[in-house]
């Protein structure tokens, strides 16, 4: 077994900058030669520390200059309307992009996307409590609401017989 430290993301391995213990021949034949990682000598170990430190404290300080907003964030709640059908399952969805657009205007700053952590988008009615990943440890909640709107009209496709 050889220590290495990974140059880029291997996928089933690590993200780039992690240490990892892997078999001596996929080390020597195939990640060292395609400059996926190094060895672990004391140099490069001692590097390593060096640049984790500098991350840990590099995340410290984003994450006391997000605070404030991660504290509007965790105020807002984000009301939704949508139609429905039965039971409150709606027609469409509610997805992390609107969410993140609704939340951009609540707060008046710019939140991506892909910071709206949603396993699947909302597809009923009610409250929901959705995570928001800025940085590091700093995971505000807010609260969505969607609010059902009920069909008195029934579309359903013309019956063309």
């Amino acid at each position: 077994m050889l220590k290495i430290i990974l140059r880029k993301d291997v996928e089933k391995l690590g993200e780039a900058g992690s240490l990892a213990t892997v078999k001596n021949g996929y080390a020597r034949n195939y990640l060292i030669p395609q400059g996926f990682a190094v060895a672990a000598t004391p140099g490069e170990l001692k590097m390593w520390e060096h640049n984790q430190g500098v991350k840990a404290r590099k995340v410290e300080r984003q994450e006391r200059e997000l605070q404030s907003l991660g504290e509007k964030i965790s105020a807002q709640t984000l009301h939704f309307e949508a139609r429905s059908g039965d039971g409150g399952r709606l027609f469409g969805s509610v997805t992390a992009a609107d969410i993140a657009e609704k939340l951009s205007k609540a707060i008046g700053e710019e939140v991506d996307r892909r910071k709206i952590v949603l396993s699947d988008p909302i597809r009923t009615s009610g409250e929901h409590t959705v995570v928001v990943h800025l940085i590091g440890k700093l995971r505000p909640q807010v609260k969505v609401v969607v609010n059902a709107i009920e069909d008195e009209t029934d579309e359903a496709a013309p019956e063309a017989e």
